[in-house]
């Protein structure tokens, strides 16, 4: 009888201890399975996070480029194009005008406009900077000009530079950053004789292979040329050849002694009339400025104008084009410049 007393009693004991760790686990384990279902929320949140910062990762979509909007020109076409700058008497530039507004005539033929367009667009600019020894005193205020020139320019122009003295050098190739076209110019020291034509020429058949459909060549000097190798007449029959607008700042004295200045204006004149560009010629800092801002601000405010000559002859010769333009009722005489023509293509011969 005590010894089953005794077994009942260690019986007893066993439960007890059984029960009481049961209790003691049963927190631990809720605990342990919250703990897997937090872990298991964690997980997802954390995987749901990640997904969110890839999705904002990703490379944004580009915006509409202006260029990406043109129309898509096929190979083959004969299709001429024409930047035009529209000025009211006091030289002011004209905006907002419509394709109906102007009148194309190719060799006094009537043309149907294809393409017209008034967006600020990028442009491919080749600039030509005199380095000669006739430049001595003057590279300071020409230097300073570039700056503004770039100040007032489209973000994405592409530059390069060409610079001369006894001959002519691509100094910098294309960027987008107008400082590397600077930098090139600051140290440089004025010497040597005046290769302008070889400069223009190399400056013409490299802006040609410039990215953008507009292009321009930006061309500083006091307009001599002593020691090139090509000359004016050709030159100029690149230029005819080329559809490239020609700016020019000739930083020279009209007035002066020397007979080669008076000479270099009327070279950087013709040369630059035939593009549809101008040629400037300041007589101090302030006049250099606002001459280079003029040229910038032109070139941000150009229509462009394309068409397919219609009733003309594919016979390779020089073509004179002019553009008219009804201007809106109320509005004075306005003045619109562009190229003075193009040589058309040359009929193919079976």
């Amino acid at each position: 009888m005590k010894a089953e007393k005794t077994v009942f009693k260690l019986f007893s004991v066993m439960l007890l201890g059984l029960f009481l760790s049961t209790l003691y686990l049963l927190p631990k384990a809720a605990a342990s399975v919250e703990t897997e279902d937090t872990a298991q929320e964690g997980a997802e949140s954390r995987q749901a996070s990640e997904k969110q910062t890839a999705e904002n990762q990703k490379p944004a979509q580009k915006p509409s480029n202006p260029e990406d909007e043109l129309p898509v020109i096929k190979s083959g076409t004969n299709l001429v194009t024409l930047n035009l700058t529209v000025t009211d008497p006091y030289g002011r530039y004209v905006t907002g005008l419509t394709k109906d507004q102007f009148e194309v005539y190719d060799d006094k033929v009537p043309q149907k406009i294809e393409f017209f367009s008034s967006e600020d667009a990028p442009i491919s600019i080749g600039v030509i900077f005199d380095v000669s020894g006739s430049m001595k005193g003057r590279m300071d205020r020409s230097y300073a000009a570039m700056r503004r020139f770039f100040e007032v320019g489209h973000d994405r122009d592409e530059y390069f530079l060409v610079t001369f003295n006894n001959g002519a050098k691509l100094t910098q190739d294309f960027t987008t950053d107008s400082k590397m076209i600077t930098n090139s110019l600051f140290m440089v020291e004025p010497k040597g004789q005046t290769a302008l034509y070889d400069a223009a020429y190399i400056g013409i058949e490299k802006v040609r292979r410039g990215r953008y459909s507009r292009k321009a060549i930006l061309l500083i000097s006091d307009g001599q040329d002593n020691n090139s190798r090509y000359t004016f007449k050709e030159l100029k029959q690149l230029v005819k050849e080329a559809d490239v607008q020609i700016y020019a700042i000739g930083i020279t004295n009209v007035f002066g002694a020397r007979e080669l200045d008076v000479d270099g204006q009327v070279l950087l004149e013709e040369m630059t009339r035939l593009t549809g560009g101008r040629a400037f010629f300041p007589s101090n800092d302030a006049e250099l400025t606002e001459v280079i801002t003029r040229i910038g601000l032109e070139l941000r405010h150009q229509y462009s104008i394309s068409y397919e000559p219609t009733g003309i002859a594919q016979d390779g010769k020089w073509h004179k084009l002019k553009v008219k333009l009804n201007a809106p009722k109320g509005m004075p005489s306005l003045t619109v410049r562009t190229r003075e023509g193009y040589f058309a293509k040359q009929k193919a011969v079976n």
